[in-house]
């Protein structure tokens, strides 16, 4: 594509959001993307949390981890660059180990995915032996190996469904954990010290999913008294929690899902004005694609991890071949079994 047709697009969905001299900066850096893309043979996929500029024109398939995850399991591109974060990226090169993955940003860390390592997996199942491990795709991939299956926000309970078991551990995120508890009915215990090994294998109370105590620091941010002082002000708003939010917001909100849930949430309601609670630049997103929509502008909280993914170090990635993802080949096989099953599964249709 060429940079004044890119503009063009970028001045419809963005004119609001960007001053018109950075939507033809972006545009520039756009159109070198497209070109490089092409003589990489590359895919990129992009994260509902991208920026606007770069959300609404380099990637080829735009949506939540399972989403993305499927796609990168179906490319016949030599290149997959995923605008994301790490474990994403590991992710999609433990579905592609022959193919070149590349994360347009040297780090992109996660707190969840920080806050458990592979030690800890093994140490739980060492205490509750028996009892099928669930880890949130938002781990890294030597975590994944030591699981069971992974799941994703949209298909977390219909994952833990699944496994017909009356006793699971659920990791790492608590909020998650708590949220998908309450879903499929379920007892939650956080433990602060495991038991000793073979000491938690008898079930106290029936239904119990065993947590851990990593969090979102985005989503952990939002509290109730967010969702009481917007509809003070604004009694007509649809309010839209992710799952990784305290089970105290999700329980005010109007809905609680994904991010492509809650795109599919705002598209379809007939509601006045919307606000996500979620990381911050998916707001911009929706609006750029629905501009009959309108979106408070009360959130702040961007995920820094993800601010480290822009147009300009997409193209620097494509441009430099960096950074490139591995994954030891035998960790990549036993984590492959887990997102397997993950996306076996698929989301729970309701």
């Amino acid at each position: 594509m060429h940079a004044e047709e890119i503009y063009a697009d970028l001045r419809i969905k963005l004119g609001d959001v960007l001053p018109d001299a950075e939507l033809l900066l972006k545009a520039e850096v756009a159109a070198e993307v497209f070109r490089l893309k092409g003589e990489r043979d590359a895919v990129i996929l992009g994260h509902n949390y991208m920026e606007p500029a770069l959300f609404h024109t380099v990637p080829d398939f735009r949506g939540d981890s399972l989403e993305l995850s499927r796609r990168a399991a179906e490319t016949d591109k030599a290149v997959i660059v995923f605008c994301g974060v790490r474990f994403m990226a590991e992710t999609a090169k433990i579905l592609n180990p022959t193919k070149t993955v590349l994360l347009p940003t040297e780090k992109g860390g996660c707190s969840l995915a920080e806050s458990i390592t592979a030690a800890d997996v093994r140490a739980l199942r060492l205490a509750y032996p028996g009892v099928p491990i669930v880890t949130y795709i938002n781990t890294y991939a030597d975590v994944k190996a030591e699981c069971d299956i992974c799941c994703t926000s949209s298909n977390a309970a219909a994952v833990v469904e699944s496994l017909k078991s009356d006793t699971v551990i659920f990791l790492p995120d608590e909020y998650l954990a708590r949220n998908v508890a309450r879903e499929t009915g379920r007892h939650v215990i956080v433990p602060t010290v495991l038991p000793k090994p073979g000491a938690g294998s008898s079930t106290e109370v029936e239904h119990r999913m065993i947590a851990w105590k990593g969090r979102c620091e985005v989503h952990e941010l939002f509290t109730t008294d967010d969702v009481d002082n917007v509809r003070k002000q604004f009694p007509d708003v649809m309010i839209l929690a992710h799952p990784e939010c305290s089970p105290e917001v999700v329980a005010k909100a109007d809905f609680s899902g994904s991010t492509t849930a809650m795109i599919a949430a705002v598209e379809k309601s007939r509601a006045k004005r919307f606000l996500l609670l979620t990381e911050c630049s998916m707001g911009d997103n929706i609006v750029a694609a629905n501009p009959q929509k309108e979106m408070l502008r009360l959130c702040s909280h961007r995920c820094p991890h993800m601010n480290e993914i822009t147009l300009e170090q997409t193209r620097d990635s494509l441009r430099y071949m960096r950074w490139q993802i591995d994954v030891p080949e035998d960790i990549r096989v036993r984590a492959l079994r887990s997102v397997e099953r993950m996306l076996a599964v698929g989301p729970r249709i309701d």
